[in-house]
């Protein structure tokens, strides 16, 4: 019995694995002022359990998650709440907007440094038309041409192809 519950849990969960992309925000650019991220971010499609990997040299800039507010006029919550790595990982967690930005100086207000998306609450089948979500175009285009994406795509594949062996094999 506990091992059907396993399979369902698994049928649920393993699309969401396998299908979880990386997005460098920026790609190459990285998260720096002077960049339009709203240009970048609009021609992908962003679902819960993608990740947003933002990288800039430590030191220079920092992220912070915020509300529609906070990103409309650059408002930074308490310092104690940024991301300071370089190399700031965000999962997407649960659907709906999002709002990124920097707090450092006016990198936000003048520097255009912040990023709005809309993340969508399951993956399509390649075959299916894009949705309209909260008013947000949508294009089935690639998510992004970083490597990091192809290879954790490959090895959650294999992750998700061993699970399912064995937990067929223990049934």
């Amino acid at each position: 019995m506990a091992s059907k519950h396993i399979l369902i849990l698994l049928a649920i969960a393993l699309p969401v694995l396998i299908s979880a992309k990386d997005f460098m925000v920026g790609d190459h650019t990285g998260w720096t002022i002077n960049f339009d991220y709203q240009t970048w971010a609009e021609d992908k499609e962003f679902y819960v359990g993608d990740k947003l990997i933002f990288s800039y040299p430590v030191g220079s800039h920092n992220v912070f998650k915020v509300n529609g507010t906070g990103f409309q006029n650059c408002i930074k919550p308490a310092l104690s709440e940024a991301l300071i790595s370089g190399n700031d990982t965000i999962v997407l967690a649960t659907p709906g907007r999002k709002w990124y930005i920097c707090g450092v100086g006016q990198h936000c207000a003048s520097g255009g440094q912040k990023l709005f998306i809309v993340v969508n609450a399951v993956a399509m089948s390649p075959g299916a038309s894009p949705s309209q979500s909260f008013g947000a175009p949508t294009q089935a285009l690639p998510a992004t041409g970083s490597a990091n994406g192809v290879v954790l795509a490959s090895f959650q594949s294999i992750l998700a192809m061993a699970l399912a062996i064995f937990f067929v094999t223990a049934v």
